[in-house]
């Protein structure tokens, strides 16, 4: 299942990526998240492997996070891993006029078992979940 979402700041985009590039922000926008722990490479650099600990309900998720491309302020992509599913993530970054930055994330989901039957049932929900967590850091960035 692949889908896109784009989103405009009223931010320019070196203060768009600043805070979007700052591992220590994450928690402040990714609802659940409880720890981001590097595990190998240097972190935010392709090939480096960071460990996502969200906290949904009473579940606990934990995903593997591998930094693919990174040409900011231009572009940031990975892949990001959990039982049952795959994801790949590419987020590109357009300065605009004003000061303004256009956001685009270009999203690929594969799942096992039920979460491919959610994907085939519900595609809906999961552009809703990218769509909430891009407003999210929307939110959290303008406040800044």
């Amino acid at each position: 299942m692949r889908y896109s979402c784009t989103l405009e700041l009223a931010l320019p985009r070196d203060k768009v990526i600043a805070l979007f590039d700052d591992p220590d922000n994450l928690a402040k926008w990714q609802e659940g998240l409880v720890s981001f722990e590097p595990l190998s490479g240097t972190p935010g650099e392709p090939g480096a492997k960071s460990r996502l600990t969200y906290k949904m309900g009473k579940r606990t998720v934990v995903m593997t996070e591998t930094v693919t491309e990174r040409n900011l302020p231009e572009t940031f992509s990975g892949t990001y891993e959990a039982d049952g599913v795959w994801n790949g993530v590419a987020n590109r970054f357009t300065a605009l006029d004003g000061d303004r930055t256009r956001w685009d994330m270009d999203c690929e989901f594969q799942g096992k078992g039920l979460m491919r039957v959610m994907m085939v049932l519900f595609p809906g929900m999961f552009r809703k979940q990218t769509a909430k967590m891009m407003q999210s850091f929307k939110d959290f960035a303008e406040s800044e």
